[in-house]
């Protein structure tokens, strides 16, 4: 499984698409929600019944953009098909990234509102996955199959997958925006889809009161708002949280310099802004504009910027988010139960720069990417990662262990010494302090609950356990893996927690290693802040085959036959030579970051 397979998927999903589409049912299923009806098909590999492309908003177009999503217009005059994938909404890659990593922008269609079903026939009162996509709040949609991840869970969860406005139509941020329309209008999507499967889940054989929000990246990320929002407020629509390396970039208010000179490039590119001497209104010539027009700006300014960036962002806008992450997390105003909260073991790989070489080289990366920090916070960030020697950059690459030996401030299979430092610097400011937090946020609070994780399996950069979510034709990671992997995730899903037999842990392997607890079960500690305990989900053995994709990334992939899991308990907080140390360093600073 190559690298852009791992970050999106897209052509092995297309290839399942197209089988799938050929084993229709018979009586293929028809579910009426009142204002529409829509006919999906029944898959008879995974034994579930398959919705695609159901419409749970309005199209956000002409003048709902950049408005609140509204609910759709009733259609009872014929059944709709419901066996093909939804159009994807306007895509806007990362900025600098080479081709071949597949964060590119792409023309699509902005009625794009919609989420796919699954759910087994005859299914009544299961519990509910819906996953939020990932791609920097820029790019994919609902293009994930969740079919063998509910297999391995005996079909006992229903899955709905859903799309949201991206780039500049879902979070294009400014007082204008704010006067005229609604900011983060993407988050608003996500929120209205909540509410849908609060309002509809049941006909499809789910449990409105038994929801688990999930997500990765930016999916995680927004995860991470949703329970953030309007201040933690508790609205019932989630009970349970999966957050895979959270996404959390910086977080402007939406005012700021930084969304306000964006909004303006676009308005410009797009021919409705020509200096401060405008007369017509910017933001009603921007609804008026040809979408076209709109998307190529989007896409442009989001791939100007600098290496692994988005230009368009969620933004503090008072209402729906009213405080930074690293601040409210930390006062545990937050919605939902329980959460299982996940970094992988290389996030900062592959959207922080591979070329530093020289202490300028670091400097200029790191003021460029805090710009806001004081002299005091330069020297705190310098102390936080003083690890690294010149000589480094002439050791080997390979995995650290975590709590021995090198760690990830200096070393990995990716990169040495300051080029290293960089991946990791960046890895754990935006994905892996964040899951820190957010399982904090959840600890011996109010009856709340929280597990933490590491996935470690080779090579772990960011992204790339989605083919262990989402496995459907996938060869990598290796069954056993994904076995024990989805076991995990299932039984949080249906069961409100991690914790899974040992049998299931050691995916079919008797050389397998795992922690052995009571009952036949591994022991899975749940997190607590003054004792933070970790699962470290790894594998050994088997055969090690080279990827390259271009001159700055290359690595290793473990193959069968003879991968075992290798799964074990650490201290949170002296993992990698002191993560939670560097964690508590980031919170400090993050008025500044922002973040």
């Amino acid at each position: 499984m190559g690298f852009t397979a791992g970050i999106c998927l897209l052509l092995a999903l297309a290839t399942a698409t197209a089988s799938l589409a050929t084993q229709v049912h018979a009586a293929s299923p028809v579910v009426d929600l009142g204002y529409a009806k829509y006919q999906g098909l029944y898959n008879s590999t995974y034994g579930l019944n398959v919705f695609k492309g159901i419409r749970y908003a309005a199209p956000p177009v002409g003048n709902l953009r950049w408005q609140a999503p509204q609910a759709p217009r009733v259609n009872k005059t014929s059944i709709l098909s419901a066996v093909d994938q939804p159009p994807l909404c306007p895509q806007s890659g990362g900025a600098k990234l080479p081709e071949v990593y597949g964060f590119n922008s792409a023309l699509g269609d902005e009625d794009c509102l919609f989420l796919n079903v699954y759910s087994r026939p005859g299914a009544k009162d299961l519990p509910v996955l819906l996953w939020i996509h990932g791609g920097g709040y820029g790019l994919y949609g609902a293009i994930y199959d969740p079919s063998e991840w509910m297999k391995t869970n005996q079909n006992g969860f229903v899955s709905v997958m859903i799309q949201y406005r991206l780039g500049a139509f879902g979070f294009l941020a400014s007082e204008d925006v704010h006067e005229h329309g609604a900011l983060n209008a993407g988050l608003l999507d996500m929120r209205f889809a909540l509410e849908w499967t609060q309002k509809h889940i049941s006909k499809f054989g789910g449990d409105p009161s038994r929801v688990t929000l999930a997500g990765e990246s930016s999916g995680a990320g927004a995860v991470m708002l949703q329970a953030m929002a309007y201040g933690g407020r508790e609205d019932d629509l989630f009970n349970n949280i999966i957050a895979a390396s959270p996404y959390t970039p910086t977080q402007y208010n939406y005012d700021d310099s930084v969304p306000t000179n964006h909004y303006y490039e676009f308005a410009a590119r797009a021919g409705c802004y020509h200096g401060i001497h405008t007369t017509d209104s910017v933001f009603d010539c921007l609804v008026r504009a040809y979408t076209d027009t709109l998307q190529y700006a989007n896409g442009n300014i989001s791939t100007s910027g600098a290496w692994g960036t988005f230009a368009f962002l969620p933004v503090t806008d008072g209402d729906f988010i009213r405080g930074l992450p690293s601040k409210q997390l930390l006062h545990k105003k937050i919605s939902g139960k329980r959460i299982l909260s996940g970094n992988n073991a290389n996030d900062g790989v592959p959207l922080s720069p591979p070329i530093i070489t020289t202490d300028g080289d670091f400097w200029k990366y790191v003021k460029s990417t805090f710009p806001l920090f004081t002299h005091s916070d330069y020297l705190g960030l310098l102390d936080a990662y003083r690890s690294w020697t010149p000589s480094e950059s002439a050791i080997p690459l390979y995995d650290t262990l975590g709590d021995r030996g090198p760690t990830a401030l200096n070393q990995s299979e990716f990169a040495n010494g300051l080029q290293q430092t960089v991946f990791n610097i960046f890895a754990e400011t935006t994905f892996d302090c964040p899951s820190y937090w957010l399982a904090d946020a959840f600890s011996g609070h109010h009856g709340k609950e929280s597990w933490k994780y590491q996935y470690s399996v080779t090579p772990a950069y960011h992204g790339s356990d989605l083919t262990a979510y989402f496995s459907v034709g996938e060869r990598l990671p290796t069954r056993g893996f994904r076995h024990a992997f989805q076991k995990i995730l299932g039984n949080f899903i249906i069961n409100d927690t991690p914790v899974i037999s040992i049998v299931d842990a050691m995916g079919g392997a008797s050389n397998a290693t795992v922690p052995r607890g009571a009952d036949g079960n591994v022991s899975w500690p749940r997190w607590h802040e003054s004792a933070p305990v970790l699962m470290n989900l790894n594998t050994t053995g088997g055969t090690l085959v080279r990827d390259t994709v271009t001159d700055h990334l290359a690595y290793w992939l473990r193959e069968d036959p003879g991968v075992t899991n290798e799964f074990r308990l650490a201290d949170a907080a002296s993992w990698e030579g002191g993560r939670r140390k560097r964690c508590d360093f980031w919170r400090s600073v993050g008025p500044r970051v922002p973040q």
